[in-house]
């Protein structure tokens, strides 16, 4: 039976009521130790409060005006389905992994990893691991991961529950294992973890997880792209862990097959919006010239400026800077450009490529922007070849390839032949694409719009017949 005594609802638009446990909502004599820390303790943390002031969207929000949500919300809801998935799960978890803890160990292991999966993120989200993380070889959920070790181990580990389960007396939550399984798969270090963890894992990442299941219902509903956008209860009902992994029966494949479509409009019209992706080229190169004055370097030697460092704090910073002389005012009036949604960008044209299971993604000429632009230019007439361009590639992956080190995760049972296989291996699913690439070009104005798309023809067409009669 619940102890409702002990809980706290927050109400969300996608999920509904979300509870979480809270001792100090107790009226009478509390029974527990006063130093007993419970998961609003980890919420309230500064940490997990500082998603608050980072955008769910990114730069999008710049673009879908009620798109104001921030990671905050969505941690929340992904700790919410993290509960949800191990209450249906936890059975079949137990019967292929006999050495599985309790319900309560792994629901609140996972509720944990949910709620802190994003930590780690920066201003501006991914387009920060890309354009500033990456440089000293991080990204946010390696950076999370140290978070979750160092600020808030000593809290996770004395979690004792959730509104729906209790470890057991002999129990301690790892906070190892919460930093290990936000991570991306790493082969090389799966051979150290226990098989039940390694299977969790499937939930957040993989073809479909509590993470992306969120995202694409939140995301959805806050655009007005749709109020419901996939059918989360049916892929739900049809999930279980059989002895290789996370698995879906086949009644669910549809179910499925909707979900990956509505990530992948989301994807094309929202987080690949010509726009939005207009506001990141501006972006990148305003970014790059600020951070020194920013940030002082590596987030990993200077954690409680991290803390502090949030999309809040540096746009409040760099909307004083036009009042300045110098070098930050000079910086400054390039970012009222993006303040006041002034974008010096206009995409002239663009072209989609989609890459399959046998094509070479990476030796094609849209994996490198720069050899795109000097092939363009040269199908361009001799007085445009110096104009003022920028191309832009949006790459978006559908599905893991059957090759790569995520292929083992997710797994589909045919019923009518009562066998297990790759859920890559599915008709449906393999003839989906493993990903997919918008090339734009973008200038400053729509006045070569004609000739520029005539040479994006070029480039992207089958070329000429032969001269001879084959």
């Amino acid at each position: 039976m619940n102890q409702y005594q002990w809980e706290t609802l927050s109400h969300d638009p996608i999920h509904g009521y979300i509870p979480y446990v809270d001792y100090r909502t107790h009226g009478g004599e509390n029974p527990l130790p006063p130093s007993e820390v419970c998961e609003r303790d980890i919420i309230e943390h500064p940490w997990v409060q500082r998603m608050r002031y980072i955008h769910q969207l990114q730069t999008a929000w710049w673009i879908y005006p009620s798109a104001e949500h921030s990671r905050y919300q969505h941690i929340l809801g992904v700790m919410h389905l993290a509960s949800r998935w191990v209450q249906h799960l936890y059975p079949s978890l137990q019967m292929v992994c006999s050495e599985v803890p309790s319900l309560g160990y792994v629901e609140s292991l996972m509720r944990m990893a949910g709620l802190l999966h994003d930590i780690g993120h920066g201003p501006f989200g991914h387009f920060f691991d890309e354009h500033y993380l990456q440089q000293f070889s991080l990204t946010h959920e390696s950076l999370g991961a140290q978070i979750i070790r160092s600020e808030l181990g000593s809290h996770l580990s004395q979690i004792r529950g959730n509104p729906n389960s209790q470890l057991s007396s002999d129990e301690q939550l790892d906070p190892n294992q919460v930093a290990w399984i936000i991570q991306r798969a790493q082969p090389d270090s799966d051979h150290q973890q226990p098989r039940w963890l390694i299977f969790l894992r499937s939930l957040l990442s993989g073809i479909y997880t509590v993470d992306n299941m969120d995202f694409v219902l939140r995301d959805a509903y806050m655009t007005g792209y749709s109020q419901r956008s996939f059918d989360i209860e049916r892929l739900l009902r049809y999930s279980y862990f059989s002895e290789r992994g996370l698995t879906l029966q086949d009644r669910g494949i549809p179910a499925l097959l909707r979900f990956m479509t509505a990530r992948a409009e989301l994807f094309r019209n929202v987080y690949f919006h010509r726009r939005v992706r207009a506001i990141d080229l501006t972006l990148s190169d305003l970014l790059a010239e600020s951070m020194s004055e920013l940030f002082p370097g590596n987030p990993r030697d200077h954690m409680q400026s991290y803390l502090h460092f949030t999309e809040s704090s540096l746009l409040s910073a760099v909307a004083t800077w036009s009042a300045e002389s110098g070098h930050r005012g000079e910086l400054g009036q390039r970012w009222d450009q993006i303040l006041h949604c002034r974008i010096p960008w206009k995409m002239v044209c663009q072209r989609t490529i989609t890459f399959d299971e046998s094509d070479s993604e990476a030796s094609s000429i849209f994996s490198d922007s720069d050899f795109v632009d000097r092939k363009l230019r040269s199908f361009l007439p001799l007085e445009l070849q110096d104009l003022e361009l920028r191309i832009d590639i949006a790459r978006q992956l559908y599905r893991p390839h059957p090759q790569g080190t995520t292929a083992d995760q997710n797994f589909i049972l045919d019923t009518g032949a009562d066998t297990l296989k790759r859920l890559t291996c599915h008709e449906l699913i393999d003839c989906q694409p493993i990903a997919q690439r918008i090339c734009r070009v973008y200038a400053h104005d729509y006045c070569n719009q004609q000739e520029l798309t005539a040479a994006m023809e070029l480039l992207t067409g089958q070329g000429e017949d032969d001269l001879t009669n084959m």
